[in-house]
């Protein structure tokens, strides 16, 4: 039988950024759905429309989207228990968080360690405990999923954290969710999960972030920014810079999980989860520099062909026009992400990078072959 364990508190200038407007992009297209306006609720408010205090598994929970969502769950008053394989603390103190907010998390969160490929261990440990809700944070292939529906036959809501990358490249933006999806990109495992939760015709709910970001970021997203402004080096940008993308902060993604829980209007549905404007790769460089209150940057531009990078990856984004639509989630769930993208960075750098932790060592090692080859051209 698995077994929970409750951790006991310890003391322990100026940038224009692209308009969201859509007919300034050429061969844009609307979402072909119409919603009813809701009634927005104020700038940090947070409710959550589930009825009753919940028995919540979280799959994951100890890196990035799961730090920031247990502790809302937490606040809420639900029962959390985090799945993890107990290789990293259940709990840590988040920069900038009180000591008595920290105190109070640690004493009620929950721990069932495992591997979730041990599936006959997912299945018997899960239902010797029962959960009403399960968040799945870290899924990535749909056979990991099919241990935990079995195990509880009981399950209010399946809440599960796909991905925007599974749509199929397209002229016509932003991605919809409605749009064809891509049966061979390399999130098709979140993609077959998605397909599995509705043939199983259990309750689910499936979010789709673009890129996200903010503080303790694994990926590295603004982190490969902060260390060239830090560095006073140039960015080196492929191609214009005018491909445009699209960020989400991690507080916002945590804070529309939430409002799926318990929810009717998300029973079986998808939502497009990111920020409210759109940007462009030059567009980011600047935002970042703004935010961290460095001077703006040196931006570099090359062309990718030109190079043989190995297995390194030279710049952090796909090098496309990639961004989706949040109005069905505004809308439906009467959700709005409540960060701009300066102001989101500015939270990331100061409570992160600006603190001097991050998780990986700059590397310029591709920069300097960009800069070597540009510097030959100019001379």
């Amino acid at each position: 039988m698995s077994k929970l364990v409750v951790l006991q508190p310890t003391k322990q200038p100026s940038i224009s950024l692209l308009p969201s407007a859509l007919s300034d992009f050429n061969g844009t297209k609307l979402c072909q759905i119409q919603y009813k306006r809701k009634v927005w609720q104020p700038k940090g408010a947070l409710q959550v429309a589930a009825s009753s205090t919940k028995k919540i598994l979280v799959m994951g929970g100890t890196r990035f989207i799961g730090i920031f969502l247990s502790r809302l769950l937490v606040k809420e008053g639900h029962q959390v228990t985090l799945f993890t394989r107990g290789k990293a603390p259940i709990a840590q103190q988040l920069p900038g968080e009180p000591d008595s907010e920290y105190s109070d998390f640690k004493s009620k969160i929950l721990h069932l360690k495992g591997d979730r490929k041990d599936f006959e261990f997912v299945k018997s440990s899960l239902s010797a405990e029962g959960f009403d809700v399960v968040y799945d944070i870290n899924g990535r292939e749909a056979d990991e999923v099919e241990p935990i529906l079995d195990a509880l036959p009981n399950l209010e809501q399946y809440i599960y954290c796909s991905s925007a990358g599974v749509y199929l490249k397209s002229d016509l933006l932003p991605h919809c969710e409605i749009d064809a999806v891509d049966p061979k990109s390399r999130h098709k495992g979140k993609l077959n999960t998605e397909n599995l939760l509705a043939s199983r015709g259990v309750n689910w709910t499936s979010l789709r972030p673009v890129y996200i970001y903010g503080p303790l970021n694994y990926n590295p997203v603004e982190e490969w920014f902060f260390h060239r402004l830090k560095a006073g080096r140039p960015i080196p940008i492929p191609n214009s810079g005018v491909q445009i993308t699209q960020l989400g902060h991690v507080k916002d993604l945590a804070k529309a999980f939430i409002q799926v829980l318990g929810n009717e209007k998300a029973s079986k549905q998808v939502f497009n989860i990111s920020g409210e404007k759109y940007v462009t790769f030059d567009g980011l460089a600047k935002a970042c520099a703004k935010a961290a209150g460095f001077p703006e940057p040196e931006i570099v531009h090359y062309n990718p062909k030109e190079f043989d990078f190995g297995k390194k990856k030279a710049f952090p984004f796909r090098d496309q026009h990639f961004f989706a639509s949040i109005e069905k989630a505004k809308h439906v769930l009467g959700w709005e992400p409540e960060f701009d993208l300066v102001e989101g960075l500015a939270d990331s750098y100061n409570l992160d990078f600006g603190r001097g932790t991050y998780r990986k060592e700059a590397d310029f090692s591709t920069d300097d072959m960009i800069l070597g080859k540009s510097l030959v051209l100019q001379s």
